[in-house]
């Protein structure tokens, strides 16, 4: 086999070089009819449908079967796929593939909404397992080996496993190998959901991706670290517990019977970037980011925090929250991926040598923020561990019982002691404070406060003007 070609991407160019005339969908006509920036009309001429030479994503097998099997050869699964819906189809399809409605899964407390959307939408009741609380980054963290043990002798009759390594802002679970032996000696298979790990592959500097240490379905975001496009993104398979077939079933109902040839042609491409990927991009990386870092801490009242992955630095500004600090720097053009209570969060350029990006203007304008927020009062917020640490748990009602029930807004301060309607989610980044289902208690409700005065956006079932949450009438 052949590495470092990209059979999709030629595909494509060959066909848009025979200039063909075009009496198929899409209706913008490869472009001609779009009144979009000429940039963006350009490339619609790639934005095709299946036609001869281009495959079929649902029944693979030329040039898209050939660049997901080149796919499988890099990361050493059994079998690839290219997701055009995002990772959150690529949990979508692991969790059909795996259990059935009423079976027990464990699933991790700061898990992505989209693992507690695949639940509801399975049928499968999750006992929920709380992360460590990571004091350098002051975000949750991972799920111990010790909290794994524990809830597979409270609940000995759980089906599959599921958990997010490496964390949003760059943790990676250590326990993971040691997880996921103990799971697979219960006939349990393991789903991890790997949406910031895609690229691990890359370089042994980066930590191991969950397939090398045993998982058996690993979802990957190839758009958040690899230069693929958004909503592209990887699923791979290595199973003794689960059927290739099943999941190729469930994927070809729950994603798009017409695929994106943009997005499948930017996800050959993210492979062969993270296949060619050698030492001098690695060593060209490391002085990028090297330099960013000494920027950073010749800036006054800046803290900057490493993490597991290099991709990741969390920048702090003394005195100030996260979201402040956020303000400030997109007043200056740029642009964290998200912020909170204590900090922003940088997601790095994978640079490869060829690249040349300089940092010197990243540094005169994170001064510029700075100076900025020299002359403004204290906005710091401090709050504890914001997932109680507690034992593993389930839910009080299924999402099948909460569909039937009548839900009412109450205050926050009369909601202790009642049953969430919905999920309350602090986003970014999109992980659950309390899940449907689930009893609020007196903790739930600080934590929302907190998080309320230090400005967090929240989705679900939570008003913040009238400081109210929806829950289950009838308790």
């Amino acid at each position: 086999m052949k590495y470092q070609d990209r059979p999709l991407v030629q595909a494509l160019q060959r066909f848009h070089n025979q200039k063909p005339v075009s009496f198929h969908v899409p209706g913008h006509k490869g472009g001609a009819l779009s009144d979009l920036p000429t940039a963006v009309r350009q490339a619609l001429a790639y934005d095709l449908t299946e036609l001869a030479g281009l495959d079929d994503l649902h029944e693979a097998t030329g040039a898209i079967k050939e660049a997901e099997d080149k796919l499988a050869c890099l990361y050493g699964s059994e079998r690839s796929f290219f997701l055009v819906n995002g990772s959150t189809v690529g949990n979508l399809a692991m969790l059909y593939a795996t259990v059935q409605p009423g079976d027990l899964v464990m699933v991790q407390r700061n898990a992505h909404k989209s693992i507690f959307n695949a639940l509801e939408l399975t049928g499968a009741n999750p006992v929920f397992l709380s992360p460590d609380w990571d004091g350098q980054t002051q975000t949750a963290g991972t799920v111990s080996l010790k909290t794994v043990k524990e809830a597979l002798t409270q609940y000995p009759d759980v089906k599959a496993a599921i958990f997010t390594t490496p964390t949003y802002y760059g943790i990676v679970n250590r326990d993971l190998r040691q997880i996921i032996e103990v799971c697979h000696s219960r006939k349990i298979p393991v789903l991890i959901d790997e949406a910031h790990g895609a690229h691990f592959i890359a370089h042994d500097a980066f930590p191991k991706s969950a397939l090398e240490l045993g998982a058996d379905l690993v979802v990957q975001s190839a758009h958040k670290t690899l230069p693929a496009m958004t909503m592209a993104s990887f699923l791979h398979i290595r199973s003794k517990f689960i059927r290739t077939e099943r999941v190729a079933h469930y994927l070809q109902m729950l994603q798009s019977s017409s695929p994106s040839y943009l997005m499948m042609a930017s996800l050959d491409d993210a492979r062969y970037y993270a296949e060619t990927y050698n030492e001098k991009d690695y060593e060209s990386f490391q002085v990028y980011r090297n330099n960013l870092i000494q920027g950073l801490y010749n800036t006054p009242c800046v803290e900057v925090i490493e993490t597991d992955d290099q991709l990741k630095l969390l920048v702090r500004a003394t005195g100030h929250s996260g979201y402040v600090l956020q303000e400030a720097l997109e007043q200056q053009g740029i642009y964290p991926e998200l912020a909170d209570l204590y900090q922003v969060l940088l997601v790095l350029p994978l640079v490869k040598a060829r690249d040349e990006v300089c940092i010197d203007d990243v540094a005169g304008k994170f001064k510029n923020a700075m100076d900025c927020l020299a002359k403004k009062e204290i906005t710091s917020v401090r709050l504890n561990n914001y997932l109680s640490n507690s034992a593993p748990s389930t839910v009080v009602y299924t999402a099948t019982q909460l569909h039937t029930m009548d839900k009412e807004w109450v205050s926050m301060q009369s909601a202790t002691g009642k049953v969430a309607a919905e999920a309350i989610i602090p986003y970014p980044p999109g992980i659950p404070l309390l899940c449907a289902g689930e009893c609020i208690n007196q903790d739930h409700i600080k934590q929302i406060y907190d998080l309320l005065v230090a400005g967090c956006r929240f989705q679900g079932a939570i008003n913040r003007e009238t400081k109210q949450v929806k829950v289950v009438l009838n308790r």
